[in-house]
């Protein structure tokens, strides 16, 4: 009786271990997931990358065989020093001192020019200080007439010059500066001594002055044909606040707005009013249907990078590199016929890549079980979910090749949200809100106004002057 005692216990404790064991390899086996997430295989940035544990990215094959090689790259335009034949001054050096005979050279015969140089040099610059005396006049009449105040000149006794005004705004908002190392820099550059105060007013200011040009950006974003979005967190406000900023924009205007990834945030941001497709990462409140119904072109980029999770946590797998290949080789194809002004990519070639892809989810599909049960309470094996995506939403993901106005990736909407990583890595947390908005409403309009040339500095100034830049009605298609 005391062996059957012991060997009941000792059953009981092993079913204790094995069920304990298990979940220390679920675990274990999570944990592994969670370093294994690179910038490669994820939507993580590649900053995280030099987090300790986190293994490197794979290093991205080079075009055609060659490594890259650092500067101007095969085939880029060049740039040059060009010669001009009007230059903005002309100074003559003569030699100085005295010849070897004893003659002093400033009594020598001048043989003409036998060499010429041309620098492009900035002066130096310092602040001037300029009085501006309005007088006053009588005519003959007996009418009195006061001298309008100038452009620009404030009703101050002593005030800081329009210029002065844009260059503070121009380095807080295009350039990420703090405020102190703003007028520090204002100090070194120019002489005068703006304080801080005046320097972080000058946000508030340029926000309203630009208010109507958002409105309008805003507007324009509605009526485009394409419109690529994104979001991402930024530290604003107290210590352990988190907001994100959110970014609608095309290659000629961008809108952003600070919020939240809730819906209620969509709902107010510019997405509701969208009319064109939408080129997003598959961030659940784009699919929406409080926010609309509209098409939608489904990253590239973030398919790739998700196949590529797969590929490694199936290495014996065919599936996921042929996917990728597919991918890829449409959206060369799309880039290949829009540099050669084509309506569309080749129709053979189309059909050939398309159908890979196909193929390569139809394998996914049988090789990746689902495992039955209600999506709350079962968890997929990886890749499972992706691969119902390719395969359902197909026409979301293949757009492009459709109609090579669509991007096939939202890479617009990273570039425009980079700024707001930089800011951070420069700055690091806003502890204002609402100074964050203005910033950002600066922002959309110093980027949209340099998508279509215009100079940044110029629209600042001109904006601060109430005449702030408009974007053009669109072109036609």
């Amino acid at each position: 009786e005391e062996l059957i005692a012991l060997a009941r216990a000792l059953a009981g404790r092993v079913t204790a271990l094995e069920k304990e064991n298990g979940e220390l390899r679920e675990r274990v086996a999570r944990l592994e997931r969670l370093i294994s997430r690179n910038s490669g295989n994820s939507g993580m940035p590649s900053s995280g990358d030099d987090l300790p544990g986190k293994p490197q990215p794979k290093a991205k094959p080079a075009k055609g065989g060659a490594k890259r090689r650092p500067g101007k790259q095969s085939g880029a335009p060049g740039t040059y020093l060009a010669w001009s034949d009007d230059p903005d001054d002309h100074v003559d050096h003569f030699p100085a001192g005295t010849c070897g005979c004893g003659a002093d050279l400033a009594s020598a015969v001048d043989l003409g020019v036998t060499a010429r140089h041309q620098q492009i040099e900035v002066p130096l610059m310092t602040a001037a200080r300029v009085q501006h005396d309005l007088h006053t006049v009588a005519c003959g009449c007996g009418k009195v007439h006061a001298a309008a105040r100038p452009e620009g000149v404030s009703a101050a006794p002593v005030s800081l010059g329009i210029n002065l005004q844009a260059w503070c705004v121009y380095l807080m908002v295009a350039h990420a500066i703090p405020v102190h190392r703003c007028v520090e820099l204002i100090a070194s550059l120019t002489g005068a001594a703006p304080s801080a105060g005046f320097v972080h007013g000058m946000i508030a200011r340029a926000a309203r002055a630009v208010e109507q040009a958002n409105v309008r950006i805003r507007a324009l974003l509605t009526l485009a044909y394409v419109v690529c979005c994104d979001e991402t967190p930024i530290r604003v406000g107290a210590a352990k606040a988190k907001r994100y900023l959110l970014v609608a924009c095309t290659n000629l205007y961008t809108g952003y707005m600070l919020g939240d990834r809730t819906l209620e945030s969509f709902k107010k941001f510019v997405i509701a009013d969208l009319s064109g497709i939408v080129v997003h990462d598959r961030y659940q409140n784009y699919d929406s249907p409080e926010l609309g119904e509209r098409d939608h072109q489904l990253c590239a980029a973030h398919l790739l990078r998700d196949l590529e999770d797969c590929a490694e946590t199936y290495p014996e797998a065919a599936w996921p590199r042929q996917i990728q290949t597919a991918l890829r080789g449409l959206i060369h194809a799309a880039n290949l016929a829009r540099e050669q002004g084509k309506d569309g990519m080749d129709a053979g070639t189309k059909a050939m890549w398309i159908n890979s892809f196909r193929h390569g989810v139809r394998i996914g599909l049988s090789e990746v079980r689902r495992i039955p049960g209600a999506a709350k309470t079962v968890t997929q094996p990886i890749g499972r979910v992706l691969l119902e995506v390719l395969r359902d939403r197909e026409a979301d993901v293949l757009r492009f090749a459709h109609d090579l106005r669509i991007p096939p990736t939202n890479n617009q909407a990273e570039r425009d949200i980079r700024p707001a990583k930089t800011q951070q890595k420069i700055s690091g947390r806003l502890r204002s809100e609402t100074t964050t908005e203005h910033r950002y409403a600066i922002r959309g309009y110093l980027s949209t106004a340099a998508k279509h040339g215009a100079d940044v500095m110029t629209a600042i100034r001109n904006a601060l002057l109430g005449r702030a830049w408009m974007p053009p009605d669109p072109t036609p298609a």
